[in-house]
C-alpha cells in the first residue's frame, strides 16, 4: 500500500489560520492544526496562538520537547509545507571560517617542518 500522500499547503494559506479559534503552525515543513490543544498545552495556550499562522520550527526545537510531545503532535498534522516553499538547507561548499584558518595554519607549519 502506498504511504499516504500529506494536503500541501503555501505559507500564505497556513497565514489565514492565525486566530485563537483556528491555529495553524508549521514545524519542520509540517502544518499542524493546533487549535483543539490549545487548553492541553502544557506551556500555556499564549504560546500557540502568538505563532497562530506562523513558522515556529526554531522556537519549537529551542524549547526541547520531550519525545511523548512530538509523538503527540502527529495527532494534529493536517499536511506539509509546499516543495517550493520549505526552508532549504544551504551548503555553500565552503569550510568553517574558524576551521579553514586552523587549517591554513597548520597547513604552513606543516609545510615548513615537512617540505
Amino acid at each position: 500500500m502506498a504511504p499516504t500522500e500529506l494536503q500541501q499547503y503555501s505559507l500564505a494559506q497556513v497565514a489565514e489560520h492565525n486566530k485563537p479559534n483556528d491555529v495553524w503552525m508549521v514545524i519542520h515543513d509540517k502544518v499542524y492544526d493546533v487549535t483543539k490543544f490549545l487548553a492541553e498545552h502544557p506551556g500555556g495556550e499564549e504560546v500557540l496562538i502568538e505563532f497562530a499562522g506562523k513558522e515556529a520550527t526554531a522556537d519549537f526545537d529551542d524549547v526541547g520537547h520531550s519525545t511523548d510531545a512530538k509523538e503527540q503532535m502527529k495527532q494534529f498534522l493536517v499536511g506539509e509545507i509546499l516543495e517550493a516553499e520549505r526552508k532549504k538547507k544551504v551548503t555553500t561548499g565552503q569550510t568553517d571560517p574558524s576551521n579553514a584558518a586552523a587549517s591554513s595554519w597548520f597547513g604552513s607549519i606543516k609545510a615548513k617542518l615537512f617540505g
